[in-house]
């Protein structure tokens, strides 16, 4: 009697009959990578990601002794494209390291950043309503001129160097600060492009122009461009391709904050970090609200 079946005659029934059905089968690891992409994650809202968050998760999918497959569970709006390079780059080592192909699922939204993640995958899927694309670059950001003014507070900022400080929310906008983002935006866009680019190779078939606007697709419409090689479900697309794989998630961590259940309003007690923590709420609602969520 080999070491195994001595372990299942020990257990009872049911269970031993879970850990014969189980010994030796393939395993389809899932890693969902759900929310805006920050580097300054947040305990509230719909969940973020960045490298930090993500990178257990990623180990312990690509870590599976049968494993036949990753899948990226994907629901995302974009967010940094430094975290979105970082979190695709570290995809695409731990994939040549164990030699196993990775496939990503469009959700609701792999737009922007999320569809960056994507594109660290071998395939893509969407579902047929799933909006995806969005390849460009927006900053956003808010125009606060003459509110600490109103409420009695003085603005003092000092610096050495004449560019050290540029596009100051409390401050007028300047034209030479916004022709100076224009420009990053434009080299960041070149970096998404070429991405793209690298790991879709052929498989683009829409003008070039349209593809790289910034346009969001349904996921029908995503397929006929090229920019997703299939229709489908994580479940479905997994069940036909690897039908005797078992699918094991493996989910970033949360903030300490969000794992524990505590809201702003009990961790932020002056009024600027109300106010900061406000902001910051408002700006990730707004990232998703692009896309009708």
């Amino acid at each position: 009697m080999t070491v195994a079946e001595k372990l299942a005659a020990r257990l009872p029934k049911k269970l031993a009959e879970q850990f014969d059905h189980g010994a030796g089968k393939p395993v389809v690891a899932v890693v969902k990578l759900h929310g805006v992409i920050t580097p300054t994650p947040s305990p509230f809202g719909r969940g973020t990601i960045n490298i930090n968050t993500v990178e257990s998760a990623l180990k312990r999918a690509f870590e599976h002794d049968r494993l036949a497959a990753v899948a990226l569970a994907i629901n995302s709006p974009g967010g940094s494209p430094t975290q979105s390079a970082l979190v695709g780059e570290r995809i695409r080592e731990l994939a040549a390291d164990k030699e196993v192909p990775v496939l990503a699922f469009c959700e609701d939204v792999a737009a922007s950043g999320g569809y960056w993640l994507a594109c660290a995958a071998d395939e893509i899927y969407a579902h047929a309503t799933s909006l995806v694309g969005s390849i460009g670059v927006v900053s956003a950001g808010f125009g606060l001129t003459g509110l600490l003014e109103r409420v009695g507070v003085e603005r003092r900022v000092h610096t050495a160097g004449t560019r050290k400080v540029r596009l100051d929310p409390f401050r007028p906008e300047k034209p030479e600060d916004v022709e100076w983002l224009t420009g990053l935006q434009q080299q960041l866009h070149e970096l998404f492009v070429n991405w793209v680019r690298e790991r879709r190779a052929d498989k683009l078939n829409a003008d070039a122009e349209d593809l790289f606007s910034g346009e969001v697709w349904t996921g029908a419409k995503a397929l006929e461009a090229g920019l997703v090689d299939g229709l489908g479900n994580l479940r479905e697309i997994v069940n036909k391709r690897f039908p005797d794989a078992e699918i094991a998630v493996a989910e970033p961590r949360r903030p300490l904050l969000a794992r524990l259940g505590v809201g702003s309003a009990s961790v932020f007690t002056s009024p600027g970090d109300r106010l900061l923590a406000g902001l910051d709420a408002l700006e990730q609602r707004a990232t998703w609200a692009r896309f009708g969520l």
